[in-house]
This record gives C-alpha cells, structure tokens and sequence, in this order.
C-alpha cells in the first residue's frame, strides 16, 4: 500500500535518472531526513518541521498541524525503532530522491521515498514522502 506523505505523490519511476547528485549534494539531504527524522524521535514537533520545504508548510502552515499529520498517518516515520539510507538519485539539479529503509515501531520494514529540493540559500529541505510497508528490502 502506498501513501502520500505530505501530500506529495512520488513519480513513479523515481530511480529512471541518469543524473546523480554528488557526494555533498547526498550528504547535505542525508543530514536533513536524519535531522528530521531525530526531532520526531526526540518529540521535538518545532525542529522537525523546520526541515519540511515551503509547499509542505503551505500543506501544513503550524507546527501542531505537521505532526498530528506524521504522528496519525505515519507511525514508522514518528517512531522508527532503526532507520538507513538506501539509493538516492538526483532527479534534476538541486532535486534529490532518498530511500530510507526503516523498521517501524511495529517491527515491520517499510521504505520512505523522501524528495528533497535545494533552497534559494543553498540548504536543502524535504518537499515529500511516500511510504510503503515491505516484507524485503534492499539497497
């Protein structure tokens, strides 16, 4: 079953690109799903909502609506007992796809297709995800 998560439907053939992000490119979207993904661990609804991109804001303009959203739709991405990355691939330039590969808190393997977009100030944010539960995954 696929859900959209925050409203943003993935394109299907997510992984078609030829183009692929470089190193700091992966890195610097790394870093913010591992943010994200930390704050909601933490209960930290403020932080975890400063890495969500404007359309996402827009979708969810407070804090409180964002999380009510994670926490009610999305319980192996509030709560995950282990996460990891799998493949990323640049889609465009500034624009990355990231699978994370998680366990949720009900022990099953789910995988999050987060999409991320490069901001005017060079940081990246996430602008989506789709999550989908999985009997085998693999990177």
């Amino acid at each position: 079953m696929r859900r959209a998560f925050f409203a943003f439907a993935v394109v299907p053939l997510i992984f078609m690109s030829s183009a692929f992000a470089g190193d700091a490119e992966i890195k610097a979207g790394q870093s913010v799903i591992d943010g994200q993904l930390k704050a909601l661990i933490a209960n930290d609804g403020a932080k975890a909502y400063s890495f969500a991109a404007p359309n996402v804001k827009r979708i969810f303009p407070t804090v409180d609506a964002f999380m009510n959203m994670v926490t009610n739709g999305y319980p192996p991405v509030r709560k995950p007992r282990t996460y990891s990355f799998g493949k990323v691939e640049e889609m465009a330039p500034g624009s990355i796809v990231q699978q994370v590969l998680i366990v949720g808190p009900d022990g099953k393997d789910y995988e999050a297709v987060y999409t991320l977009q490069q901001q005017p100030d060079g940081t990246f944010q996430i602008t989506g995800c789709s999550l989908r539960a999985s009997n085998s995954l693999s990177t």
